[in-house]
């Protein structure tokens, strides 16, 4: 292995998928899982996946968490702070790169560009602008095995919330919703997949709506 590195991770599907190739199509040495967690919520980012979830992903894989807690609502200097020493901390541990599971959205890429721009950290993309219809079935045959947490009830009904992530899904989803939910659609958890020891067990719990986002509620099994 080469080039230590860290994954910035969300617990979904991307960030595995990610994971998987920078490990052993990029020779990448990932040495942890960054991962934002609300601090009040105690859950995952966005996702809003429970700390013990995340956890046992990261048993899975074999790789210990990098976790940054933020506030929620998070101001930008806030977030922007945190992230920053992050990286300074990154650093010190002899990390040159931070890998990203961004698709196709050139506006975050440029972000996170910026925000590492004379840090002597390097950013790397590896499913970049990869198809997502086809990339989305890529997943699937890469054994990724998911759950939809989060769906933005402006572009998808509520009632996917709590499904998976499979083929009828993506069956079922309608032509203006990006297959892999880049446009902020829907986020996922991952229980299963490319690197995981074992599954994680679980149970799909009550779906809320809340802050304009329907969240299904994803609990050890």
């Amino acid at each position: 292995m080469t080039a230590k590195s860290w994954m910035s991770w969300s617990s979904g599907k991307d960030s595995t998928l990610a994971l998987h190739v920078a490990r052993h199509e990029l020779n990448l040495d990932v040495s942890a899982l960054l991962v934002t967690v609300n601090a009040e919520a105690d859950r995952v980012a966005m996702h809003a996946v429970r700390r013990s979830l995340l956890s046992a992903q990261s048993e899975r894989v074999g790789i210990p968490l990098h976790v940054v807690e933020i506030p929620s609502p998070c101001p930008n200097d806030v977030y922007d702070a945190r992230m920053g020493t992050a990286m300074a901390e990154a650093k010190a541990d002899g990390v040159d790169r931070v890998i990203f599971g961004d698709l196709f959205l050139a506006d975050i890429r440029a972000y996170r560009e910026n925000a590492l721009a004379g840090s002597g950290i390097d950013p790397v993309f590896p499913l970049w602008e990869r198809p997502t219809d086809a990339l989305a079935r890529d997943m699937l045959a890469a054994g990724i095995r998911a759950v939809l947490t989060c769906v933005d009830p402006k572009q998808l009904a509520p009632e996917f919330a709590g499904r998976q992530f499979d083929e009828a899904l993506l069956a079922d989803l309608p032509p203006s919703v990006d297959p892999c939910g880049e446009n902020g659609e829907f986020h996922t958890f991952v229980y299963d997949g490319p690197g995981f020891a074992s599954a994680i067990d679980i149970e799909v719990g009550e779906v809320v709506e809340r802050g304009g986002f329907v969240f299904c509620d994803v609990r050890p099994g």
